[in-house]
Protein backbone atom coordinates (compact mmCIF):
# COMPACT_ATOMS: atom_id res chain seq x y z
CA UNK A 1 0.00 0.00 0.00
CA UNK A 2 2.27 3.13 -1.34
CA UNK A 3 1.40 6.29 -1.64
CA UNK A 4 3.71 9.19 -3.03
CA UNK A 5 3.40 13.15 -2.35
CA UNK A 6 5.50 15.09 -4.79
CA UNK A 7 7.13 18.14 -4.20
CA UNK A 8 9.55 20.39 -5.85
CA UNK A 9 13.07 20.18 -4.58
CA UNK A 10 16.62 19.61 -5.28
CA UNK A 11 19.12 17.92 -3.11
CA UNK A 12 23.06 19.58 -3.06
CA UNK A 13 25.96 16.81 -2.05
CA UNK A 14 27.56 17.78 1.36
CA UNK A 15 31.46 17.27 1.18
CA UNK A 16 32.73 15.17 3.36
CA UNK A 17 34.76 15.79 6.47
CA UNK A 18 38.55 14.59 6.86
CA UNK A 19 39.21 11.60 8.41
CA UNK A 20 41.56 8.63 7.53
CA UNK A 21 41.21 9.39 4.12
CA UNK A 22 39.73 12.31 2.13
CA UNK A 23 38.55 12.20 -1.81
CA UNK A 24 37.51 15.18 -3.10
CA UNK A 25 34.55 14.58 -5.24
CA UNK A 26 36.03 14.70 -9.17
CA UNK A 27 39.51 13.88 -8.47
CA UNK A 28 41.10 10.42 -8.15
CA UNK A 29 41.25 8.59 -4.75
CA UNK A 30 44.39 7.86 -3.05
CA UNK A 31 43.77 3.52 -1.61
CA UNK A 32 44.94 2.22 1.43
CA UNK A 33 48.73 0.46 0.74
CA UNK A 34 48.00 -3.24 0.50
CA UNK A 35 46.84 -4.82 3.92
CA UNK A 36 49.99 -6.66 5.85
CA UNK A 37 47.73 -8.47 8.11
CA UNK A 38 43.81 -9.07 8.20
CA UNK A 39 42.31 -5.83 7.64
CA UNK A 40 38.63 -4.89 7.88
CA UNK A 41 37.71 -1.72 6.34
CA UNK A 42 35.20 1.29 7.14
CA UNK A 43 33.89 2.88 4.38
CA UNK A 44 32.15 5.90 5.47
CA UNK A 45 32.21 10.25 5.74
CA UNK A 46 34.35 10.80 8.97
CA UNK A 47 35.37 7.59 9.89
CA UNK A 48 38.18 9.28 11.82
CA UNK A 49 35.52 10.45 14.62
CA UNK A 50 34.27 7.25 15.13
CA UNK A 51 33.93 5.19 18.43
CA UNK A 52 35.30 2.08 16.62
CA UNK A 53 38.53 3.17 16.04
CA UNK A 54 39.59 2.86 19.40
CA UNK A 55 37.37 0.48 20.47
CA UNK A 56 38.29 -1.97 17.61
CA UNK A 57 41.45 -3.11 19.28
CA UNK A 58 39.85 -4.49 22.34
CA UNK A 59 37.15 -5.75 20.58
CA UNK A 60 39.22 -7.90 18.17
CA UNK A 61 41.23 -9.46 21.28
CA UNK A 62 37.78 -10.21 23.21
CA UNK A 63 36.68 -12.23 20.02
CA UNK A 64 39.64 -14.22 19.41
CA UNK A 65 40.92 -11.90 16.31
CA UNK A 66 44.50 -11.19 17.26
CA UNK A 67 46.24 -9.01 14.73
CA UNK A 68 43.03 -7.81 12.92
CA UNK A 69 43.32 -4.06 11.74
CA UNK A 70 40.63 -1.72 11.23
CA UNK A 71 41.18 0.93 8.45
CA UNK A 72 38.68 3.59 7.67
CA UNK A 73 37.94 5.17 4.56
CA UNK A 74 36.24 8.31 3.67
CA UNK A 75 34.60 9.22 0.30
CA UNK A 76 32.27 12.77 0.41
CA UNK A 77 28.64 12.20 0.12
CA UNK A 78 27.49 10.98 -3.13
CA UNK A 79 30.81 10.33 -4.71
CA UNK A 80 31.65 9.51 -8.17
CA UNK A 81 30.93 5.57 -9.03
CA UNK A 82 34.59 5.36 -10.22
CA UNK A 83 35.96 6.17 -6.59
CA UNK A 84 33.54 3.02 -5.19
CA UNK A 85 34.96 0.77 -7.67
CA UNK A 86 38.12 1.47 -6.93
CA UNK A 87 37.97 0.99 -3.43
CA UNK A 88 35.75 -2.05 -3.98
CA UNK A 89 38.20 -3.59 -6.70
CA UNK A 90 40.83 -2.88 -3.74
CA UNK A 91 39.92 -4.90 -0.96
CA UNK A 92 38.26 -7.77 -3.61
CA UNK A 93 42.01 -8.08 -4.95
CA UNK A 94 44.37 -7.61 -1.92
CA UNK A 95 44.79 -10.90 0.04
CA UNK A 96 44.74 -9.86 3.41
CA UNK A 97 41.90 -7.35 2.75
CA UNK A 98 39.14 -9.48 4.44
CA UNK A 99 35.51 -6.94 4.16
CA UNK A 100 34.20 -4.04 5.36
CA UNK A 101 31.87 -2.16 7.07
CA UNK A 102 29.82 0.02 5.04
CA UNK A 103 27.69 2.88 6.10
CA UNK A 104 26.27 6.37 4.68
CA UNK A 105 27.42 4.98 1.27
CA UNK A 106 25.30 2.01 1.17
CA UNK A 107 22.87 2.47 -1.84
CA UNK A 108 25.46 4.35 -4.11
CA UNK A 109 28.08 1.71 -3.84
CA UNK A 110 25.47 -1.25 -4.14
CA UNK A 111 24.25 0.68 -7.35
CA UNK A 112 28.05 1.59 -8.93
CA UNK A 113 29.50 -1.87 -7.83
CA UNK A 114 27.02 -4.39 -8.48
CA UNK A 115 28.53 -6.13 -11.16
CA UNK A 116 31.73 -6.46 -9.09
CA UNK A 117 30.30 -8.52 -6.41
CA UNK A 118 30.30 -12.48 -7.45
CA UNK A 119 27.34 -13.22 -4.68
CA UNK A 120 24.54 -10.68 -3.43
CA UNK A 121 22.21 -12.21 -0.12
CA UNK A 122 18.75 -11.91 -0.74
CA UNK A 123 18.32 -8.88 1.35
CA UNK A 124 20.80 -6.58 -0.29
CA UNK A 125 19.42 -7.75 -3.94
CA UNK A 126 16.19 -6.61 -2.50
CA UNK A 127 16.63 -3.39 -0.86
CA UNK A 128 19.54 -2.18 -3.49
CA UNK A 129 22.03 -1.69 -0.87
CA UNK A 130 25.41 -2.94 0.84
CA UNK A 131 26.32 -2.39 4.57
CA UNK A 132 28.53 -5.14 4.56
CA UNK A 133 31.52 -6.76 2.45
CA UNK A 134 33.00 -10.19 3.22
CA UNK A 135 35.19 -12.36 1.37
CA UNK A 136 34.80 -16.57 0.94
CA UNK A 137 37.81 -17.68 -0.96
CA UNK A 138 38.17 -15.66 -4.59
CA UNK A 139 34.47 -14.31 -4.00
CA UNK A 140 33.22 -10.97 -3.07
CA UNK A 141 29.90 -11.29 -1.20
CA UNK A 142 27.80 -8.17 -0.36
CA UNK A 143 25.38 -8.23 2.36
CA UNK A 144 22.52 -6.08 3.94
CA UNK A 145 22.74 -6.34 7.41
CA UNK A 146 20.89 -3.24 8.12
CA UNK A 147 17.47 -5.18 8.61
CA UNK A 148 18.97 -7.09 10.64
CA UNK A 149 20.88 -4.95 13.31
CA UNK A 150 18.32 -2.37 12.76
CA UNK A 151 15.67 -4.84 14.20
CA UNK A 152 17.61 -5.76 17.11
CA UNK A 153 18.09 -1.65 17.90
CA UNK A 154 14.38 -1.28 17.62
CA UNK A 155 13.50 -4.04 20.10
CA UNK A 156 16.12 -3.42 22.51
CA UNK A 157 14.70 0.28 23.00
CA UNK A 158 10.63 -0.13 22.28
CA UNK A 159 8.17 -2.75 24.34
CA UNK A 160 6.72 -5.29 22.86
CA UNK A 161 3.33 -4.27 21.50
CA UNK A 162 4.20 -0.92 21.32
CA UNK A 163 2.01 -0.35 18.17
CA UNK A 164 -0.59 -3.12 18.62
CA UNK A 165 -2.95 -0.36 20.76
CA UNK A 166 -3.37 0.75 17.25
CA UNK A 167 -2.92 4.66 15.85
CA UNK A 168 0.61 5.39 15.95
CA UNK A 169 2.68 6.00 12.75
CA UNK A 170 6.44 5.81 12.02
CA UNK A 171 7.72 8.56 10.39
CA UNK A 172 11.53 8.19 9.13
CA UNK A 173 13.59 11.27 7.51
CA UNK A 174 15.67 10.00 5.19
CA UNK A 175 15.08 7.30 2.60
CA UNK A 176 18.88 6.02 2.20
CA UNK A 177 19.62 2.22 3.30
CA UNK A 178 19.04 2.50 7.24
CA UNK A 179 15.42 3.91 5.80
CA UNK A 180 14.82 0.69 3.66
CA UNK A 181 15.78 -1.25 6.41
CA UNK A 182 13.67 -0.24 8.93
CA UNK A 183 10.79 0.38 7.16
CA UNK A 184 11.10 -3.43 5.94
CA UNK A 185 11.19 -4.21 9.68
CA UNK A 186 8.72 -2.36 10.97
CA UNK A 187 6.16 -3.70 8.15
CA UNK A 188 7.09 -7.66 8.55
CA UNK A 189 3.62 -9.69 8.27
CA UNK A 190 5.23 -11.62 11.22
CA UNK A 191 4.45 -9.14 13.36
CA UNK A 192 0.96 -9.03 13.32
CA UNK A 193 -0.76 -6.07 15.03
CA UNK A 194 2.41 -4.52 16.24
CA UNK A 195 3.33 -2.45 13.22
CA UNK A 196 2.62 1.49 12.52
CA UNK A 197 -0.60 2.59 11.27
CA UNK A 198 1.59 3.86 8.70
CA UNK A 199 5.23 4.35 7.92
CA UNK A 200 5.70 7.81 5.95
CA UNK A 201 9.27 8.04 4.23
CA UNK A 202 10.78 11.19 3.90
CA UNK A 203 13.64 12.72 1.48
CA UNK A 204 14.78 15.42 -0.62
CA UNK A 205 15.79 12.68 -3.31
CA UNK A 206 12.86 11.73 -5.41
CA UNK A 207 15.14 8.78 -6.59
CA UNK A 208 15.74 7.72 -3.15
CA UNK A 209 12.21 7.93 -2.49
CA UNK A 210 11.53 5.64 -5.91
CA UNK A 211 13.78 3.18 -4.71
CA UNK A 212 12.27 2.49 -1.40
CA UNK A 213 8.90 3.03 -2.72
CA UNK A 214 9.51 -0.37 -4.71
CA UNK A 215 11.39 -2.51 -2.59
CA UNK A 216 7.86 -1.69 -0.56
CA UNK A 217 5.86 -3.18 -4.29
CA UNK A 218 8.10 -5.71 -4.77
CA UNK A 219 7.19 -7.61 -1.05
CA UNK A 220 3.50 -6.13 -1.38
CA UNK A 221 3.52 -4.61 2.07
CA UNK A 222 -0.08 -4.58 3.40
CA UNK A 223 0.11 -1.49 5.43
CA UNK A 224 0.24 1.89 4.52
CA UNK A 225 3.50 3.43 3.31
CA UNK A 226 3.82 7.06 2.20
CA UNK A 227 6.90 8.78 0.75
CA UNK A 228 7.11 12.52 0.51
CA UNK A 229 9.42 14.59 -1.55
CA UNK A 230 10.39 17.55 0.82
CA UNK A 231 12.19 20.17 0.14
CA UNK A 232 13.63 20.71 3.42
CA UNK A 233 13.07 20.92 7.24
CA UNK A 234 9.85 22.76 7.23
CA UNK A 235 8.37 20.03 5.19
CA UNK A 236 9.36 17.26 8.30
CA UNK A 237 7.73 19.58 10.41
CA UNK A 238 4.39 19.38 8.18
CA UNK A 239 4.15 15.52 8.16
CA UNK A 240 5.62 15.24 11.73
CA UNK A 241 2.72 17.44 12.91
CA UNK A 242 0.53 15.21 11.17
CA UNK A 243 1.26 12.14 13.49
CA UNK A 244 -0.71 10.67 16.24
CA UNK A 245 0.66 10.19 19.49
CA UNK A 246 3.30 7.92 20.58
CA UNK A 247 4.62 7.57 17.41
CA UNK A 248 8.40 6.97 16.22
CA UNK A 249 9.96 9.77 14.82
CA UNK A 250 13.24 8.44 12.89
CA UNK A 251 16.60 10.85 11.63
CA UNK A 252 17.76 8.70 8.96
CA UNK A 253 19.42 11.63 7.35
CA UNK A 254 23.36 11.79 8.86
CA UNK A 255 22.38 15.37 9.83
CA UNK A 256 24.00 15.59 12.92
CA UNK A 257 26.85 13.71 11.88
CA UNK A 258 27.68 13.84 8.36
CA UNK A 259 26.43 17.01 8.33
CA UNK A 260 25.67 19.85 10.83
CA UNK A 261 21.80 20.26 11.43
CA UNK A 262 18.84 18.66 12.30
CA UNK A 263 15.54 16.96 9.65
CA UNK A 264 13.51 19.55 11.33
CA UNK A 265 13.46 23.17 12.84
CA UNK A 266 13.19 24.62 16.22
CA UNK A 267 9.56 25.43 15.53
CA UNK A 268 8.44 21.32 14.86
CA UNK A 269 5.65 19.96 17.21
CA UNK A 270 6.00 16.56 18.33
CA UNK A 271 3.02 14.80 19.89
CA UNK A 272 3.09 13.40 23.88
CA UNK A 273 4.87 9.80 23.42
CA UNK A 274 6.61 9.90 20.87
CA UNK A 275 9.88 8.10 20.66
CA UNK A 276 12.61 10.53 18.99
CA UNK A 277 15.11 8.28 17.49
CA UNK A 278 18.30 9.60 15.65
CA UNK A 279 21.12 6.53 13.92
CA UNK A 280 23.95 8.83 15.17
CA UNK A 281 24.91 8.59 18.35
CA UNK A 282 27.85 10.98 17.99
CA UNK A 283 27.44 15.29 16.49
CA UNK A 284 25.54 17.38 17.84
CA UNK A 285 22.46 15.13 18.00
CA UNK A 286 20.62 18.47 17.52
CA UNK A 287 17.09 16.54 16.88
CA UNK A 288 17.36 14.77 19.95
CA UNK A 289 18.01 18.03 21.55
CA UNK A 290 14.96 19.79 19.98
CA UNK A 291 12.52 16.55 20.75
CA UNK A 292 13.89 17.03 24.48
CA UNK A 293 12.62 20.34 24.27
CA UNK A 294 9.32 19.24 22.78
CA UNK A 295 8.61 17.29 26.55
CA UNK A 296 6.88 14.01 26.84
CA UNK A 297 9.01 12.63 24.13
CA UNK A 298 11.12 9.97 24.77
CA UNK A 299 14.74 10.28 23.10
CA UNK A 300 16.91 7.17 21.89
CA UNK A 301 20.15 7.82 20.21
CA UNK A 302 21.78 5.06 17.70
CA UNK A 303 24.30 3.66 20.29
CA UNK A 304 22.64 0.09 19.90
CA UNK A 305 21.96 0.34 16.65
CA UNK A 306 26.07 1.77 16.30
CA UNK A 307 27.05 -2.29 18.69
CA UNK A 308 24.62 -4.38 16.50
CA UNK A 309 25.62 -2.95 13.23
CA UNK A 310 29.32 -3.53 13.70
CA UNK A 311 29.01 -6.92 15.60
CA UNK A 312 26.97 -8.09 12.59
CA UNK A 313 29.49 -7.32 10.33
CA UNK A 314 32.30 -8.61 12.33
CA UNK A 315 31.02 -12.23 12.57
CA UNK A 316 30.11 -11.98 9.02
CA UNK A 317 33.33 -10.80 7.49
CA UNK A 318 35.19 -12.93 9.98
CA UNK A 319 32.89 -16.18 9.51
CA UNK A 320 32.76 -16.37 13.69
CA UNK A 321 29.47 -16.60 16.25
CA UNK A 322 26.75 -13.54 16.08
CA UNK A 323 27.98 -11.86 19.96
CA UNK A 324 24.85 -12.66 22.20
CA UNK A 325 24.17 -12.07 26.13
CA UNK A 326 27.51 -11.91 28.35
CA UNK A 327 30.00 -11.62 25.36
CA UNK A 328 27.57 -8.48 23.19
CA UNK A 329 27.28 -7.38 26.92
CA UNK A 330 30.92 -7.24 27.45
CA UNK A 331 31.43 -5.45 23.75
CA UNK A 332 29.15 -2.97 24.64
CA UNK A 333 31.10 -2.65 27.51
CA UNK A 334 34.13 -1.85 25.96
CA UNK A 335 32.62 0.72 23.47
CA UNK A 336 31.15 2.40 26.35
CA UNK A 337 34.48 3.67 27.85
CA UNK A 338 35.07 5.39 24.25
CA UNK A 339 32.07 7.33 24.61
Amino acid sequence: MIESTPASAAEVPARGAAGSSAFPTGSAISLPAPAEVPTLYFIGVTTGRSSIRTVFPRWAELLGLDGVRLVGIDLPLHAPADDYRRVVDFIAEDPLSSGALVTTHKIDLFQACRSRFDRVDPLARLMGEVSCLSKRGDNLIAHAKDPISAGLAIDAFLPPGHWRDGGADAFIMGAGGSAIAISWYLSRPERGADRPARIVVSDLDAKRLAALRAVHEEIGTDIPVEVVQTPGPAGNDRVLASLPPRSLVVNATGLGKDRPGSPVTYDARFSPGDVAWDLNYRGDLIFLDQARAAGQVRVEDGWVYFLHGWTQVIAEVFDIGIPSGPVFDALGAIAKEAR
